[in-house]
């Protein structure tokens, strides 16, 4: 592997030459230009065809160019480039070219013209000249110095790679130009098939690709992956690494970097080994080859960050502590403030982990930390981190139940940022926490638009993480509509190639059996439901929130099945796991609904009363919309048990379009149900209280609450709530009875057997 020069440099330099002869047309010039500095500069991620700028052959180098005219007339720049590309017709021509065309290229120095001056020559008329210090100066600078660096042996293999890299083009040349033609691979060697032919050259065309890449371009693949890997959070791809395999397998010494993208990659899969002892080999050797000390405390970040993943807790935070100790030591504000970005979001997801370290007063509150990181980040110009901060400021606020005002104001500073910086790798973080935000104040719809936003307009070139939380948000949408397919399809259309890392399969994994679970709880198959919560409460997922809404699933599937003591007991001990760090308001009221929908069903509704009347106050104070009418219709149920049924019926008729509007299928169920019980309790207290003459009235409000048990029936169908079918049926049929009406009341009597029967069975 040579270190920097390969054939298709060689070739770039030929069509810098071309440019420079001032044959490329101005139309032209500007798609010349973006080649030859694609062909120079690292590789973008955002171009599509950033494989083509790496190594291009020389069939790509011909569409790129023979589509363009020059200057001379029935010539096009292929034309020209061709004629350039075979003026260099032996080992000599070469190395005249790099001896003598390449230093023509570039502009005198003051030096060199001040010589001239004194030796009494004329300004010589430059023609085209490249400035020393513009990318291409500096390419064929760069180019003509490793050229005199090397040995003999090397650049005949230089040439000997050039000239397999060019003879595709033979015939196309000598087409173009039968009076200049000569043998395809030496002038001096008439015959391409005779015996001193075969002595010099051997079998060229059956050879292997011997210089096509070089030290420069491996370097510049694995800095590309290593980019790609830290943006997107993957691993390398097959076909990517056998061609790294292929690139270091060569007789050259590996990059350093390439130790680095084997740890990324091994942290990916899951291999600890492999990614702790890759991590120690990169920055052993950095730290020798470079003499760069700056890099000891990253070194430290990185183990942090490798070993809190493999739940080396106490590790973990023993190197993070000395990474801060160490930037604060040597003014690295960059690595100190990613260490304390590190520590706050490590202490929101293991707050008992990290107490010895907040009780050092190392970070202060969580607003003072979020404070000092702003306040840093914009001081070095790390925008990124000061957009994630802001992000992390707004979800801190929603967990607070603080204001919607300042939770708005953090979101649109964050975009602002996102926007005016050009960063789009916080895209999805951003979108996902604001579809949270509108899920929590009702706006179902917003929440829904902006996870497919996402999915259509920021799908490619975002982080894997991000992407199968929000295709879980879209599918949640989904299921809670009663889409049940579409929401399956969903998930099993993502890419194989985005759940390839370990972390990412696990909670593909983890996401679809909670969509899963959800469905199996609604058709009251106890079966399966045991079977799928087995399965989650073994997968170790560290996300804090999806553990709470397993807890939440597993009581509801609880409570359906009547046994409210271990429901209750389930319930503390979700309540206990939850930490001051860890805290959200959201998850508070949703405790204290449960806890007062058990005490209602246990028959204790005044002590449920008080739970459900502090869970609307903390949802109204709060602005959690959706919560407050979750609380609400709890309420009402619990005022349904003390017999308050104008009460239940006011507070449940008072919010029903905001009910509709949040689009869940259960919650709108749960309402109308609410209503049924409600007006029936009704017409039974005017029975009770005016005997027939309240006939007209109770015959109004008996075929209102059949019109509820009708809207609920269809709400329960949606999702597949065969109890809530069950229980609608069976008011059906004891509303026809009590109304005189038996045909009617034994059809759907009939029909609750029927649905009975299918309790607990595959639909």
């Amino acid at each position: 592997m040579t270190r920097y020069l390969t054939p298709w440099r060689i070739s770039l330099l030929c069509l810098i030459t071309v440019y420079t002869d001032g044959v490329v047309p101005n139309s032209s010039a500007i798609h010349v230009l973006s080649f030859l500095t694609a062909g120079l500069f690292p590789l973008d991620p955002a171009d599509k065809q950033w494989e083509k700028h790496y190594l291009p052959s020389i069939t790509e180098l011909e569409e790129v160019l023979s589509g363009h005219g020059s200057s001379v007339p029935g010539r096009t720049l292929w034309d020209l480039f061709l004629k350039k590309i075979w003026s260099l017709d032996s080992l000599d021509a070469l190395e005249e070219f790099f001896s003598d065309v390449l230093p023509s290229l570039l502009s005198k120095t003051r030096e060199q013209l001040m010589q001239d001056r004194d030796n009494g020559l004329a300004p010589e008329d430059e023609g085209m000249r490249l400035s020393r210090s513009s990318p291409l100066g500096a390419f064929v600078r760069r180019a003509y110095l490793e050229y005199t660096r090397l040995q003999f042996h090397d650049s005949v293999k230089l040439w000997s790679g050039f000239v397999k890299y060019r003879l595709p083009t033979y015939h196309k040349w000598a087409r173009r130009n039968p009076s200049h033609e000569q043998a395809p691979i030496d002038v001096n060697l008439h015959e391409s098939n005779s015996y001193l032919s075969q002595v010099v050259y051997g079998n060229i065309e059956d050879d292997e690709d011997e210089g096509v890449v070089s030290v420069k371009d491996a370097e510049r693949l694995i800095e590309f992956q290593v980019g790609e890997l830290q943006r997107l959070g993957g691993r390398v791809p097959d076909g990517m690494r056998a061609q790294l395999k292929h690139i270091m397998t060569s007789e050259s010494s590996v990059p350093v970097l390439m130790y680095y993208l084997e740890y990324l990659d091994a942290w990916r899969a899951g291999d600890y080994t492999s990614a702790f002892d890759n991590l120690h080999r990169y920055f052993d050797y950095t730290m020798h080859s470079n003499l760069d000390r700056s890099a000891y405390q990253f070194a430290l970040l990185n183990l942090a960050i490798i070993q809190a993943d493999f739940e080396c807790f106490n590790e973990a935070i023993s190197a993070v502590q000395e990474a801060v100790a160490i930037a604060r030591e040597s003014h690295d504000m960059n690595c100190l403030n990613f260490c304390m970005s590190w520590l706050y979001h490590f202490g929101k997801a293991f707050p008992e982990q990290m107490r010895e370290v907040q009780n050092s007063g190392m970070l202060g509150n969580e607003k003072e930390g979020l404070a000092f990181l702003k306040a840093k980040s914009k001081e070095t110009d790390m925008w990124s981190l000061m957009s994630t901060t802001l992000l992390s400021e707004a979800k801190l606020e929603m967990q607070q139940g603080e204001s919607l005002a300042s939770i708005v104001e953090s979101f649109v500073r964050a975009s602002h940022v996102n926007v005016t910086k050009s960063l789009s790798t916080p895209t999805g973080a951003y979108m996902l926490l604001q579809s949270a935000m509108y899920a929590r104040i009702g706006a179902t719809h917003l929440s829904w638009l902006n996870t497919e936003v996402f999915r259509e307009c920021y799908n490619e070139g975002q982080s894997y993480d991000d992407f199968v939380k929000i295709t879980f948000r879209n599918c949640q949408i989904l299921v809670q509509k009663g889409n049940y397919k579409e929401a399956f399809t969903r998930m099993n259309k993502i890419e194989p190639e985005r759940l390839r890392a370990f972390k990412y399969n696990n909670a593909w994994t983890y996401y679809s059996g909670l969509l899963q679970l959800q469905r199996q709880i609604c058709r009251d198959d106890k079966v399966a439901v045991e079977h799928i919560l087995s399965q989650l409460q073994a997968v170790q997922l560290l996300d804090f929130d999806m553990h709470l809404l397993l807890a939440f699933h597993t009581i509801e599937h609880t409570l359906r099945q009547g046994d409210h003591g271990r429901a209750l007991l389930m319930l503390e001990q979700a309540a206990h796991s939850m930490q001051p760090e860890n805290f959200d308001v959201h998850s508070q009221i949703r405790l204290l609904c449960l806890k007062s929908r058990i005490l209602e069903k246990s028959g204790q509704p005044q002590r449920g009363f008080s739970l459900a009347m502090r869970a609307a106050n903390i949802a109204h104070r709060s602005k959690v919309l959706f919560d407050l009418w979750e609380s609400i219709v709890t309420l009402s149920a619990i005022l349904l048990s003390l017999r308050e049924f104008d009460a239940a019926n006011e507070l449940v008729q008072s919010i029903m379009p905001q009910i509709l509007e949040s689009e869940d299928s259960a919650l709108v169920a749960r309402a109308y149900s609410v209503l049924v019980d409600a007006n029936m309790g009704i017409a039974g207290e005017m029975w009770a209280k005016l005997g027939k003459e309240s006939t007209p009235a109770r015959k109004e409000y008996v075929n209102r609450a059949l019109g509820y048990i009708d809207s609920a029936y269809d709400a329960y169908e949606e999702i597949e709530d065969i109890l809530g079918q069950t229980e609608m049926m069976a008011k059906k049929a004891t509303v026809m009875h009590l109304t005189g009406d038996p045909v009617l009341a034994n059809d759907y009597a009939a029909k609750y057997l029927d649905l009975r029967k299918r309790r607990g069975a595959e639909v």
